[in-house]
């Protein structure tokens, strides 16, 4: 429901704020004081599109706000979390629309912008407005099947149930059958590709840690020469056979004497010898590894030979299967079971076959025992629509509900349902969608939620013209059909006639003031004292009498008993 609806700087209004109550709202007023104006602030929270000339002159932008309380509405609540939007705790909701001088528009919903598109969505489910075409869900045909199932008993529901689950489950079948089967010819092309890839992976016998040892070989078998010239280097430093020159050894010996020498004179310089000895000893045994390991070398070319031609087919696979041998091993692991799964898709794909079979066999018989559960629904409907149409003082009203049985099943089994309508005599039955009138729209539209007041999960109804072409005992059993959907909707409804007016729970007059040749609209929740007397000029009374105000009070009276 609307708890609070805000206008800011939009037509004649400056800054407007109605708060709105359960059941039955009515908001009167002379012509021209704005409540057209309120319903096209509605229209735009409900996702219409913009107009800058909404905007107040001399201001920049129009702001409409709209906050809404989620009661029993579920279905809202997974739309928004589909949209990753949050609602408050206490399930309130609030939408924002700005328009800009420029054009640009803007949409919000609890903070966060979303399209026009969604907002709607969002909307559709919370609030009618009857009286403007374009918010009302019963003019789309594609509801109307929707609709005539909220009739239903819950043996019909439950078949409706079963045939979406089937029907879902079916899409998904189909949907794994379409990814596999493939042109004889392309199947046949991509096996023998992956078949290819898989060899040629396969003929490398690539090990995991591979490549990293090949490179090590490589730069140590390139690098022989230089590496045994270095060595030979170092061995001479280290100790050299040319008397002309010391080698490191020869010094050490010399060190290891001079403090042999002067040990005597102090036993800590002992210590010193020792360790002079043991790195000689180290020196020496480096000597005989380092002579050993260039003595040793083997120049053999066509090892390096191999290691290249590895080295290069390694690079050729990466090239085209990976950037490294283990993406290049998963990438053989992944295709094999790509190609188990095509050798294998005869075998899946008479299995998927069998069983969409099935489903469409158990997806008919149940639309065919969903369909004649509709036909039952459709005959009690139209008989309970006429009666309603009539007794809303639209007497030459004929009603229908168009059922074809469609070839193929879908989500909804095999109707295809319509309502039509033919609201003078001698007219042919057309859609709804055809009505110009939107005072006949509206009666219609009342007619058909007196009938499925109960069932009927939008929260909201804002009847609007409503009051078109009829007085007198048609307004009264207007007012009353009102009242009864307010039991279990929030309603809101614009109107001239005092019969509607005076069974309202709440009362708001809209007024149009000048001051100093500005105009702007305000609106007043009434009192009962302020009640009677708006009703009086509704009446037809220009001044308050003792008589309208009797007849006021006498009709507030009398709308008590049907509440």
């Amino acid at each position: 429901m609307i708890l609070e609806l805000n206008i800011k700087n939009f037509a004649i209004i400056n800054d407007l704020k109605i708060s709105f109550t359960k059941g039955f709202n009515v908001l009167t007023g002379e012509t021209g004081a704005g409540k057209s104006i309120i319903i096209d602030a509605v229209g735009l929270i409900l996702g219409d599109r913009s107009n800058k000339d909404f905007i107040k002159i001399g201001q920049d932008k129009s702001i409409i706000e709209a906050l809404f309380y989620l009661e029993n509405s579920s279905h809202v609540k997974e739309l928004l979390r589909s949209y990753g939007i949050q609602y408050e705790l206490d399930d309130t909701l609030l939408i924002t629309r700005e328009i800009h001088k420029n054009g640009r528009s803007f949409s919000r919903v609890n903070g966060h912008t979303i399209t026009l598109n969604m907002l709607r969505k969002i909307t559709s489910s919370l609030v009618d407005i009857y009286g403007q075409h374009e918010h009302q869900s019963l003019l789309n045909s594609e509801n109307h099947i929707e609709l005539i199932d909220l009739l239903g008993d819950n043996d019909l529901l439950l078949h409706k149930k079963e045939i979406r689950r089937n029907y879902l489950q079916l899409n998904e079948l189909k949907n794994k059958l379409s990814k596999i089967v493939t042109d004889e010819k392309e199947r046949e092309r991509k096996i023998d590709l992956l078949k290819f890839q898989i060899d040629e992976i396969d003929s490398g016998s690539l090990k995991s840690n591979e490549e990293n040892e090949l490179i090590n070989e490589y730069t140590k078998l390139s690098n022989l020469e230089e590496i045994a010239k270095k060595l030979n280097s170092i061995h001479s430093i280290l100790d050299s056979n040319d008397y002309n020159n010391s080698s490191v050894i020869d010094e050490l010996n010399k060190v290891s004497n001079i403090l042999n020498n002067i040990s005597k004179f102090d036993n800590n310089i002992k210590e010193y010898e020792t360790n002079i000895n043991e790195t000689i000893y180290q020196i020496q045994d480096l000597i005989r590894d380092i002579r050993n390991y260039y003595e040793n070398i083997d120049y053999d070319i066509e090892k390096l030979s191999i290691l290249e031609e590895r080295m290069e087919l390694i690079n050729k696979l990466k090239r085209k299967y990976g950037n490294t041998i283990d993406e290049i091993l998963e990438y053989r692991d992944n295709i094999e079971e790509e190609l188990n799964i095509i050798i294998n898709n005869k075998k899946q794909i008479t299995v998927l076959k069998s069983n969409i079979e099935q489903l469409n066999i158990k997806i008919l018989k149940e639309s065919k025992i969903l369909s004649k559960k509709r036909i039952k629904v459709i005959k009690a409907f139209e008989k309970k629509m006429i009666d309603e149409l009539y007794n809303l003082n639209m007497k030459n009203i004929k009603f229908k509900v168009s059922h074809e049985i469609l070839n193929n099943s879908n989500i909804n089994g095999i109707d295809k349902i319509e309502f039509l309508i033919s609201t003078n005599l001698g007219e042919p039955l057309r859609k709804l969608s055809k009505i110009v009138s939107g005072g006949e729209m509206s009666r219609i539209m009342l007619a058909f939620k007196s009938i499925i007041v109960g069932v009927d999960n939008i929260s909201t109804m804002i009847f609007d013209e409503i009051d078109s072409g009829i007085s007198g005992r048609t307004a009264q059993i207007v007012g009353e059909k009102i009242v009864n959907i307010s039991r279990n909707h929030q309603v809101l409804c614009i109107t001239h006639l005092p019969q509607i007016a005076a069974m309202s729970d709440s009362h708001y007059l809209i007024k149009k003031i000048e001051n100093n040749g500005n105009v702007r609209t305000i609106v007043s929740r009434l009192d009962y004292n302020s009640k009677i007397e708006e009703l009086s000029r509704l009446l037809g009374g220009v001044d308050l009498t003792d008589t309208t105000r009797l007849h006021a009070e006498e009709m507030i009276k009398m709308s008590k008993k049907y509440k």
